[in-house]
């Protein structure tokens, strides 16, 4: 017993007799503090920049090559292009210049409306869903039920659905209501943009709805309330309570569908395999064609550069009008 508490006694000596020793163990511990939240951190910054950063350096490193097949096993050795790759992409009078303008028209017009009816959708069916009624809870339930599911097992579960001899589309569209002559191509021709358009609708809206739906629940009742005591009718309360209060909300919703939307890869490849019809040729299955279907790397990576600078530019471009009409309100 001696023996042990010797030390002790010695270290709060030491500690009386030294006046810095305790501000120096309250820096250890902020620095402790302050180092935590950092470490914690470490393990997911490392995971981005091996999964994200590395590979986005490395692409913007092949555009500015002429990386074909015959230089993958050694990429570096691939000759030195400089803009040539971007200069052949914007080339709208070549070939491959005029087929990117019109993927991303294509690809343009596919995510306003999709983003649009994924908008509305969730947005009205969040509203619908506030009201209290007998199952309330089963519906919010099967509204969810696209957004749960796996997107390759969705997808293919409409591909057979979209097939045009024993799909159920066209079972029901033409066999049993007879608005068709004959059963029409879902997958290939013009419909089959609109047949990504359903499918990406179907599983982008539920994810509209669930953050809309937790947005409402921040408005106060009361001022429903207030409101329907005034004379307000339902659409008055809509536009007048619902739609303003819901700004911060739907400022981030539809920056984060725009971004899935356009980018989205896994909707038409599995739905249409690696060749697109052109009515559905969206930017992201065009430059996978134009890398691994011709094996030109140079090319398709000096593609993904100019889309990363597109997308840049109007998220910067979308942010900087959100914050100033924030600004414009709160004033």
């Amino acid at each position: 017993m001696t023996t042990t508490a010797a030390p002790v006694t010695g270290e709060r000596t030491a500690e009386k007799n030294d006046p810095g020793a305790a501000p120096r163990r309250r820096r250890s511990g902020r620095l402790r503090k302050i180092g935590l939240p950092y470490l914690l951190l470490l393990p997911a910054l490392l995971l981005e920049l091996l999964v994200h950063l590395v590979p986005m350096i490395i692409g913007i490193v092949v555009s500015f090559r002429q990386l074909t097949q015959f230089y993958i096993r050694d990429w570096a050795t691939a000759p030195w292009a400089g803009l040539d790759n971007y200069a052949l992409s914007v080339d709208f009078d070549a070939p491959v210049g005029e087929a990117l303008v019109q993927s991303f028209l294509t690809t343009c017009l596919f995510t306003l409306l999709s983003v649009s009816l994924c908008w509305f959708l969730g947005t009205a069916a969040a509203v619908f869903m506030q009201e209290t009624f007998r199952g309330r809870g089963f519906l919010r339930t099967l509204f969810l039920v696209p957004y749960a599911l796996p997107v390759y097992a969705a997808v293919i579960t409409w591909a057979f659905m979209f097939q045009r001899d024993n799909g159920i589309i066209n079972h029901v569209v033409h066999d049993q209501l007879g608005l068709t002559d004959s059963p029409p191509f879902w997958l290939i021709g013009d419909n089959a943009f609109v047949t990504l358009l359903v499918v990406s609708v179907w599983k982008g809206w539920p994810f509209a709805f669930l953050i809309m739906m937790a947005g409402l629940q921040n408005i106060p009742r009361d001022v429903y309330e207030a409101a329907a005591l005034d004379g307000a009718g339902v659409w008055q309360q809509i536009r007048r309570i619902t739609l303003p209060s819901l700004r911060p909300v739907n400022q981030v919703l539809v920056l984060v569908l725009f971004l899935w939307t356009f980018n989205d890869f896994n909707t038409p490849f599995v739905l249409f395999g690696k060749a697109a019809p052109a009515s559905a040729d969206l930017i992201s299955i065009h430059i996978y064609q134009s890398s691994f279907q011709t094996w030109n790397f140079g090319t398709g990576s000096a593609m993904s550069v100019l889309l990363l600078l597109f997308l840049l530019v109007v998220t910067g471009l979308y942010l900087l009008f959100t914050s100033r009409g924030k600004q414009a309100t709160d004033a």
